[in-house]
């Protein structure tokens, strides 16, 4: 699996380390395990959450250079945010979800991996109340953007911006968002071996 993965992030410009590509690699076996008991994913296929979860988060990376503090909302297993927490050793995130099952195991990948800049959250998105915004507020969790920067609209710093990690962006999504937020730009993804289109839509409130 170490193999595939390697070849995988062969095929795009990121750069990873022995110890990054042991934790990703790790990461996916504990969630296999653990998807036997607990549901946490619908891929079931270790070779598929390579793609569809590894790879699909990782594509996020480059785009996360601004800022130090992230949160992910909605994070279920922890999508996107343990890739990206491996990938960028040096960012904080706080990985936010309502269930308890996902953030026990999301502790349990913490600690196993020795992951020490993720902190885990159980709250609804609404009930929780950071003690300071978020450079970015990110989530592949949301069925629409709308709905994403509405729920989440306490959550970023005053310069912050919303992440909505997409399959494809429809103009009539996009015409659903509310006045005080705007698009700034829709990012294309390459994700290797994956089907179907993938993108980033950042979003920023208006002053």
């Amino acid at each position: 699996m170490k193999e595939r993965l390697a070849q995988l992030i062969a095929k795009t410009e990121l750069k990873v380390t022995e110890q990054q590509l042991e934790q990703l690699v790790g990461y996916v076996s504990l969630l296999h395990k653990w998807n036997k008991a607990y549901n946490l994913t619908s891929v079931r296929d270790p070779n598929e959450m390579l793609v569809k979860h590894i790879m699909d988060s990782l594509a996020v990376s480059p785009y996360l250079s601004q800022g130090t503090r992230f949160i992910d909302v909605g994070t279920g297993p922890g999508l996107p945010g343990i890739p990206l927490a491996i990938m960028l050793p040096e960012k904080q995130f706080t990985l936010l979800d309502s269930l308890g099952k996902r953030i026990r195991f999301i502790r349990q990948v913490i600690h196993e991996l020795k992951i020490d800049n993720v902190t885990p959250v159980q709250s609804r998105v609404e009930a929780f109340i950071p003690e300071q915004g978020f450079d970015a507020v990110l989530s592949r969790a949301f069925a629409s953007m709308s709905d994403m920067v509405n729920w989440c609209r306490h959550l970023p710093a005053a310069e912050g911006q919303f992440m909505a990690l997409k399959g494809q962006v429809t103009e009539e999504e996009l015409t659903e968002l509310p006045s005080w937020c705007s698009v700034s730009e829709v990012k294309s993804l390459h994700v290797p071996d994956l089907e179907g289109a993938r993108h980033l839509v950042l979003l920023t409130a208006k002053e």
